[in-house]
């Protein structure tokens, strides 16, 4: 009966976002404040029916009710209890009520907190929002029912892949899907203002926040993702090249462009037609990774589905909404005048500079990745774009970019003077040099690049620094002063410096582990030894393990610096035998400046392990970067001009206020 209510939620749930979809739209267009005024009500009742689903969903999950088939294909009675509430999203029918829940969300917090916003454009973005939620709960419905029946049901389940089974993939999916829904704000704000033909300030303030909270959903889902690729796979890498990896990069990067367009239409009303556009694409994007997940045409360990008449379902949605998209910007966009004029040299420039750079690394990144799929769909050979053509053609567009990071904020609007802006990096230059020198003198083997890669680094959080620094006057005007000026600055201005110098700790990690990492293969028998980047690496024993539905192979490695024990790391083999499949666990001991990663492998039947080592320096850096990041994201979220009820809680303050 429970599992009858969440699909009868569903259904209305389609219905309800039906009358959203239409309703307001024709009250916008008539100017009628009844009809538009069915918008609110409507989201938060389609997000109320989508979390009674979900949580009936969770429930099945959790009282192991194998009467419903995604339940009992995707758990099993002996799974713990994380991975079956993991187990919601971890396949594709869960993902998609996920997925829907997560965009209903967003909705309602517009319908919540959107009480300042125009009551035209808000009827106009909910309306928007809602048909997205029609095609995916159509989508959901009939091609991907979460609540089918087996009869009879049978009394077990076929478990989860193992791989699924981790905490970070409990984590990764959620936070990408916040970020790929979320980019819906931003392109439903975009298809609002070009039916009214109109963007301003107000508009460009309005969507930063959406866009942001994107950003910063993805930043982390990308990070968490690359973590549980780098400790789980037990390959000790941290980015493949994967094309479902790359399909979580493009919106990020686009994102990341939308961002700082977003800042020139708001600060200068320039750039209003390009930002449109970054918002149409951000979205089309996330919606392109839907498809790659769930299509069929990937055969990847993030693929959700194997299923095409699924990908061409989804396929249709895209040309849809995308096609849709670009028809009425053709039509609309001539009417969005710029008006901020700006010299070459200015903070507008720098800020056009930095969305062309990410536009055509976002390009690349396409390329790449959807390359071998179109030629496979022709009917031509089977190939695979890996990292030696991101490395050529990504890399080159991505170090002029990071060169201008820290120059941008110091430039004026609408004209400045390089002379002065460089005067206040002298710092950081003279600190990435130091860098430079160093690495050069102490790794004098190379790789030589690697020395430019970590100044680099050092230049990006060096710039954040010193630009923070010329903002509060520190080193120039007394201690006291330069307080009372940092508590003045905005949020925004602290996030973003957050964000860049998180930005340089995360490049410091990838050189540093691209660049230094040292591997070790070889087998040892039991009381042998090796040798890896001054550890000895002692084999003391092997063992088995029985963990709650698996059993493990565990090695014991005693691990010793100049004949000075240092730990005992016990990497594992797991064996699921309801899945029938295996899994790497790598051993990872971390001193903050690198990883020791171990792995163990098969017996070579002459009573040797398989060891795979590896010394990765710099490595933790990446994901403490990536966490600086997003923590720069949300303390620019906290920003008052970000939250979009300020003003007007700030009105009803005023009107309340006692006259003198």
């Amino acid at each position: 009966m429970i599992v009858e209510l969440g699909h009868f939620a569903l259904v209305l749930a389609l219905a309800v976002a039906l009358v959203q979809m239409i309703v307001p739209m024709v009250g916008a267009q008539r100017g009628d404040s009844g009809l538009m005024a069915i918008a609110r009500p409507a989201a938060l009742v389609q997000f109320t029916l989508l979390a009674i689903v979900f949580a009936v969903l969770l429930h099945a999950y959790l009282t192991s009710d194998f009467s419903v088939k995604v339940v009992a294909e995707n758990s099993h009675t002996a799974k713990p209890l994380i991975y079956k509430i993991s187990g919601v999203w971890g396949n594709h029918e869960g993902s998609m009520v996920l997925w829907v829940l997560i965009l209903a969300l967003y909705g309602a917090l517009v319908a919540l907190f959107g009480g300042n916003l125009p009551e035209a454009l808000r009827a106009r973005v909910l309306s928007v929002q809602a048909s997205i939620g029609v095609a995916f709960l159509a989508f959901i419905l009939f091609t991907s029912n979460p609540f089918a029946r087996l009869d009879p049901a049978p009394f077990e389940g076929s478990g989860l892949n193992p791989l699924l089974q981790d905490p970070a993939l409990a984590l990764h999916p959620p936070f990408l899907y916040a970020g790929y829904v979320g980019l819906s704000m931003a392109f439903s704000f975009a298809i609002a203002a070009l039916i009214e033909g109109r963007v301003d300030a107000s508009w460009a303030r309005w969507v930063r926040p959406w866009t942001l909270g994107a950003w910063l959903a993805l930043t982390l889902g990308i990070a968490v993702g690359s973590w549980w690729a780098y400790y789980t796979l037990g390959w000790g890498g941290f980015w493949f090249w994967d094309p479902v990896e790359n399909a979580s990069l493009m919106p990020w990067l686009v994102a990341t462009a939308l961002l700082h367009s977003a800042i020139v239409a708001e600060k200068r009303g320039a750039l209003k037609s390009w930002t449109i556009l970054l918002a149409i694409f951000a979205f089309s994007l996330s919606l392109i990774g839907t498809f790659l997940v769930r299509s069929g045409v990937l055969n990847s360990v993030h693929a959700f589905a194997n299923d095409p008449s699924r990908g061409v379902v989804i396929l249709g949605i895209i040309f849809f909404f995308v096609g849709g998209a670009l028809l009425l910007y053709g039509w609309r966009a001539p009417v969005l005048k710029a008006e901020g004029l700006f010299a070459p040299l200015s903070r507008e420039g720098a800020l056009v500079v930095n969305n062309l750079l990410l536009a055509a690394a976002t390009a690349a990144v396409f390329i790449g990745t959807l390359y071998p799929l179109f030629l496979d769909a022709l009917g031509g050979p089977k190939i695979t774009v890996g990292a030696p053509f991101f490395n050529l053609t990504f890399v080159p567009l991505i170090i002029p970019l990071l060169c201008l990071v820290p120059l941008g904020p110091l430039l004026k609007w609408k004209r400045s003077d390089l002379v002065a802006a460089t005067e206040r990096l002298m710092g950081a230059a003279a600190a990435a040099l130091i860098v430079a020198v160093l690495i050069l003198a102490f790794r004098s083997k190379g790789p030589w690049l690697a020395a430019l890669g970590m100044a680099l680094a050092t230049w990006l959080v060096a710039g954040a620094f010193f630009e923070v620094a010329w903002r509060i006057g520190l080193f120039s005007v007394p201690l006291g002063e330069s307080w009372r000026k940092a508590r003045r600055q905005p949020r925004a201005s602290w996030g973003m410096a957050l964000a860049h110098g998180g930005l340089g700790i995360v490049v410091a990690g990838i050189v540093g582990m691209t660049a230094w990492r040292q591997e070790l293969v070889t087998a040892l028998e039991v009381g042998q030894s090796a040798e890896l980047a001054g550890y000895t690496l002692t084999l003391d024993k092997v063992g088995m393990r029985e963990g709650p539905n698996y059993q493990a192979l565990v090695g014991v490695v005693n691990v010793k610096r100049d004949g000075r024990h240092i730990a005992y790391m016990m990497p594992e083999k797991r064996n699921f035998p309801v899945e029938r499949q295996e899994k790497t666990e790598a051993a990872i001991r971390t001193t903050g400046f690198s990883d020791l990663y171990i792995v163990i492998g098969e017996n070579n039947g002459k009573g040797a392990w398989t060891i795979r080592a590896y010394e990765n320096s710099f490595a933790p850096w990446i994901w403490a970067g990536a966490i600086i990041m997003a923590f720069g994201g949300i303390v620019s979220l906290t920003d008052r001009r970000y939250r979009v009820g300020a003003p007007a809680r700030a009105r009803a303050r005023l009107s309340a206020a006692p006259a003198e």
